[in-house]
């Protein structure tokens, strides 16, 4: 792997073996999941009994396609929701947190910089066990001094949200942070010189060197609220995202409509990923 270290030809066909067996173990699960979203089966399995596409636009039971299954659209919409406020959030508060890491020096700063990461470290199972027991005590104890029911603080979108936010908001402050201290802040400065206010510098100059890892840390929020699933189990409600839908179906019976959810979820998570590509090196 370091190019410089003299290398043997077995050495140099052992490495090349084991790339290529590393990419085929990663791509033959999804491969397989792909093909049977086409399967003419009411099972995701073989024997193989003819393409079709049915899973994505069916209307007849058992072929009720992604297109035609209210639940799953229902479901679609709700994560789509979930994560339009998950990455909202996490950009704004990840970007804060950007410049109060990079730019200040405070007393704490490295305990708080601690704690920022920890939702990384805690299992999401915990994470969202931890947020749900809390949400609750604060609602009863609420609610037997006021007799109101608060409903914020009970199961539901708003807690699916704010767990999502608790450590996606993480994975924002990286990525933010880390363009920032490329920053030169002798931009800033004369900015300053030329008659700019402090916010003014950073809204004209500052944030727009930002705007590739913005648009990249609001890419990566919105896959990662779409794909979660540990956190929003535990905080789920009556109104369930996409994972959690999926995960209902699957304990009744696998069918090839969730094939065919997973394919399109491949599709737009390879194309959000294309655009913040693009994006990031239009902005270089």
């Amino acid at each position: 792997m370091i190019t410089t270290v003299p290398q043997s030809r077995p050495l140099k066909w052992t490495y090349r073996a084991y790339v290529t067996l590393f990419f085929v173990y990663l791509a033959l699960p999804i491969s397989v999941v792909c093909v049977f979203a086409f399967n003419d089966s009411v099972f995701p399995s073989l024997p193989w009994e003819g393409f079709t596409m049915a899973w994505f636009f069916g209307t007849e039971a058992p072929f009720i396609g992604v297109f035609h299954e209210r639940s799953i659209l229902r479901a679609i919409g709700t994560s789509a929701f979930v994560a339009m406020w998950v990455s909202g959030l996490a950009v704004v508060v990840g970007t804060c947190n950007a410049f109060l890491f990079v730019r200040h020096d405070f007393r704490g700063k490295g305990f708080l910089y601690i704690l920022m990461l920890l939702p990384l470290i805690i299992p999401g199972v915990i994470l969202g066990i931890s947020i749900l027991v809390f949400a609750s005590s604060v609602a009863n104890s609420l609610e037997d001094a006021t007799g109101l029911w608060f409903d914020g603080l009970r199961p539901g979108l708003i807690l699916v949200i704010l767990g999502q936010f608790s450590f996606i908001t993480t994975f924002a402050t990286l990525v933010i942070s880390a363009r920032l201290q490329k920053f030169d802040q002798s931009l800033e400065e004369a900015a300053l010189n030329l008659g700019a206010t402090r916010w003014g510098a950073i809204r004209q100059i500052t944030l727009p060197f930002l705007r590739p890892a913005i648009g990249g840390a609001a890419v990566v929020a919105v896959l990662m609220s779409f794909e979660n699933f540990n956190t929003t189990l535990m905080l789920v409600g009556s109104d369930s995202p996409l994972t959690i839908t999926m995960f209902d179906k699957l304990k009744q019976g696998s069918t090839p409509v969730l094939n065919a959810v997973s394919l399109l979820l491949i599709f737009v998570s390879a194309g959000l990923g294309l655009l913040s590509l693009v994006f990031n090196r239009s902005k270089e």
